[in-house]
């Protein structure tokens, strides 16, 4: 009775992200639009640790804008794990923008995979317009040996459900930004995400924190049970 009045809980009321893994956020300081110093990543983490997330995944940006090279995010990497002595399991890929610096790395072998088999890349692209020749380097991935992981399609204004089956069909996965559900970006992004979900298009599901203010504010809204009972189970391993 009156369960309706609890039908916007936060994710951290339901305690979403005890035992969570993030596979999808900007925590590595100083290399792109995310955490600026070790002080910032220090307070993302410890959020994180009340909130009862017990695996990150770091993944920050690699485009033209910020074109980090494998040897640098490593380096940088290392310091935080030698600065950082809380519980949560740290690993290290990246967030490749589709573009001639993906191109690259793909022809090179150059890449920071996702997950413990090695075996998947994380990719975005424009929110605007998809890049050209996209296809074709999803299929250089996959002809590669990788499993290309499409994040936040619900951000993108291009993005439509033939497209996505189209990628499904060809064996390319899809990580959806939590807080998007939370209204983080768009009222259209919401209903995308909500969409997409019906669907069971998405894979994972990754916060794409990029500072602390933004994951503690959005891990307390309010989310309606119909999308959270929708999310995807995290894989135990990817």
């Amino acid at each position: 009775m009156f369960s309706f009045l609890h039908s916007k809980k936060s994710l951290q009321q339901r305690e979403f992200f005890h035992g969570y893994t993030d596979y999808h956020c900007h925590l590595l300081y100083g290399v792109d639009d995310g955490s600026e110093s070790w002080g910032d990543t220090e307070a993302m983490l410890k959020t994180y640790e009340e909130l009862g997330i017990t695996k990150v995944w770091l993944t920050p940006h690699v485009m033209e804008d910020y074109p980090n090279t494998t040897a640098q995010l490593q380096q940088r990497f290392g310091e935080l794990c030698a600065a950082y002595r809380g519980p949560i399991v740290l690993h290290l890929a990246a967030e490749y923008m589709i573009c001639p610096v993906l191109t690259e790395r793909i022809r090179n072998n150059d890449l920071l995979t996702i997950g413990e088999k090695g075996m998947h890349v994380l990719v975005e692209t424009s929110y605007f317009d998809a890049p050209l020749h996209m296809d074709q380097t999803l299929d250089l991935l996959r002809s590669s040996g990788y499993i290309p992981i499409m994040a936040h399609p619900e951000r993108s204004e291009y993005m439509t459900t033939k497209m996505m089956e189209d990628m499904r069909s060809r064996g390319i996965k899809f990580q959806l930004d939590l807080f998007s559900i939370c209204g983080a970006y768009s009222p259209t992004s919401r209903m995308r995400a909500e969409k997409y979900l019906k669907a069971g298009y998405y894979d994972l599901v990754g916060t794409d924190t990029h500072s602390n203010r933004f994951l503690q504010f959005f891990a307390k809204a309010g989310v309606p049970n119909k999308l959270v009972n929708l999310l995807p189970e995290q894989p135990e391993r990817l």
